[in-house]
């Protein structure tokens, strides 16, 4: 049963995609959709999927201008793919949802022999010109082998997936045993959202159709095989969460926007953390916090298989 406040009952067409509890919370509208929060395990969720003439356009999404990245993240990148080492077996490491390719380029830097799969034409163009063998699609209809890689990456995919659980139980089937699955995914218990609850920019459907909260991805990933799982909470945006407490109606600003926008934000805010050693401490500094008090507003997930 689905409450609101006033304990009125919600129809709903979806159950919690974390834990699969029907028990939940109505928190609000935004852009039309209904937002829930599982009163299991406090991830919060669109109420029902978009139309299909509400789904993202992803080839519209990728342009020229962003599929390149500041080249201060390459050096992140290296570092991420380098604790990848321990689980290299045949060398094999695939990126589902791999947009500007970034990442497949960090991993091949590395020596990996490494694959993507994307729903974006533009991206997979762009990745095929420089080299990478890509499959253009959903990861299900890619045929995959059983264990065919040590390492598959998954950043910033989960929240716009209408079954993460069915993209989940493919990753586990390709990934070999003791593999390792990578992912990022923002945080629904993080400060941000807690302050600024929907009017945070990360709840943004259609793009977005939930947001996990620690214990829901962990019992999502245990639920399809994942025998260890490890979720860290790092991240914040002060800017956005400072506006968040000035009325808007007596500064005249704009809330953060959605897609590029706020990709382009976070990006400008990491370039300027990232520009001194005393910022870069500073920065490690208030991860160090947020991982501790769990109120970073991504998480960032380690499970083994």
């Amino acid at each position: 049963m689905i409450t609101s406040e006033a304990s009125q009952p919600i129809e709903t067409v979806r159950c919690c995609p974390a834990c699969h509890s029907r028990k939940a919370l109505a928190e609000g509208a935004k852009a039309a959709f209904e937002i829930l929060s599982c009163k299991e395990c406090a991830s919060l969720y669109t109420s029902t999927f978009p139309a299909q003439s509400d789904e993202q356009d992803y080839d519209s999404y990728y342009t020229e201008a962003n599929l390149q990245v500041p080249e201060f993240t390459h050096k992140r990148l290296d570092e991420i793919v380098a604790g990848f080492e321990s689980y290299r077996g045949e060398g094999r490491l695939l990126e589902v949802g791999f947009g500007a390719g970034n990442f497949l380029k960090a991993a091949a830097r590395a020596g990996w022999k490494a694959q993507g799969v994307e729903i974006s034409h533009t991206a997979c163009e762009h990745s095929r010109a420089e080299g990478f063998e890509v499959f253009c699609g959903e990861l299900a209809h890619a045929n995959y082998q059983e264990n065919s890689f040590d390492v598959v990456i998954a950043s910033e995919l989960l929240e716009h997936i209408p079954e993460p659980a069915i993209i989940l139980k493919e990753i586990a089937r390709i990934l070999r045993p003791g593999g390792l699955l990578w992912a990022t995914t923002p945080n629904a218990k993080g400060l941000s959202s807690r302050v600024l609850g929907l009017e945070w920019s990360v709840m943004s459907p259609p793009e977005h159709l939930q947001l996990f909260s620690a214990a829901g991805i962990s019992r999502l990933l245990k639920g399809v095989g994942f025998r260890s799982v490890n979720v860290n909470t790092e991240g914040l945006n002060p800017v956005e969460l400072v506006k968040g407490f000035r009325p808007r109606e007596a500064t005249g600003e704009k809330p953060v926007a959605c897609g590029n926008e706020r990709v382009n934000s976070g990006y400008r805010l990491n370039e300027a953390m990232n520009k001194s050693t005393s910022r870069s401490a500073i920065k490690n500094l208030a991860n160090g916090v947020l991982r501790v008090s769990r109120l970073g507003d991504s998480l960032k997930i380690w499970a083994e298989l």
